[in-house]
């Protein structure tokens, strides 16, 4: 699909982790009549920093008489004020698309990143990409309506880290066994202490096994020589 609206420029930025203040809209010298975003490669998916725009294709209203080729004062003013409504618009665009399911979680991520949550979430939560995050805000949501901790802990870490397991070991303690799949890194480390921060029952205690899978009877790929954890 070709980002073709300014709410796609956006959208894509963030997925490639550029913010949107990195952004700078500008009215472009050549375009396209049937085209907001203006490319001289209709199929380029890539995100450029500075974006040209035909700001004519839906707000003629708005700005017919900005840049009217007889108006050759304060250019300078009148392009830092374009880059300014077009940021307001593209936010007014991505607003309308959103359901109230994902007004909720932009809330949740909202009172995480200023602490609500304590301080550890509001560090680490940006180590975490924009999808993980949403991941993360989706289920402590889902965690305040439906109160399973253990279930939502699990999912998040499977999707978080997609080799991950958990076992659980209740018969002489309450206690969780994280199997994380890959090796072990300070990063991945935070990531999994925030996921127990929001999810951990606090009566659970949690043993970690990285790349190394604790030996499983009748599991073969768990009982591979040289590549057993101890228990």
């Amino acid at each position: 699909m070709d980002l073709n609206y300014i709410w796609d420029q956006v959208v894509k930025a963030e997925q490639q982790g550029i913010a949107k203040s990195e952004l700078r809209f500008v009215p472009a010298k050549v375009y396209s009549p049937y085209m907001e975003i203006s490319r001289e490669m209709l199929n380029d998916q890539s995100v450029e920093r500075t974006v040209e725009i035909n700001p004519y294709y839906r707000f003629h209203s708005i700005f017919k008489d900005l840049f009217d080729a007889e108006n050759d004062h304060e250019e300078e003013l009148r392009h830092t004020l374009f880059d300014l409504a077009i940021h307001f618009l593209a936010e007014i665009d991505l607003m309308q698309g959103m359901n109230k399911r994902e007004y909720h979680i932009r809330f949740a991520l909202r009172d995480m990143k200023a602490g609500v949550f304590g301080t550890s979430v509001s560090e680490n939560i940006e180590l975490f990409t924009k999808d993980e995050q949403e991941v993360i805000a989706g289920n402590v949501l889902r965690l305040y309506e439906s109160g399973e901790a253990i279930y939502l802990l699990k999912d998040t870490l499977r999707k978080i880290f997609k080799q991950s397991t958990i076992y659980a070991n209740c018969e002489e303690k309450d206690e969780l066994l994280f199997y994380i799949g890959q090796p072990y890194s300070e990063q991945a480390l935070a990531k999994i202490e925030l996921i127990k921060d929001l999810f951990l029952p606090i009566r659970f205690q949690t043993e970690l096994y990285w790349d190394r899978h604790f030996g499983v009877i009748d599991v073969d790929k768990t009982m591979q020589v040289d590549y057993i954890a101890l228990y």
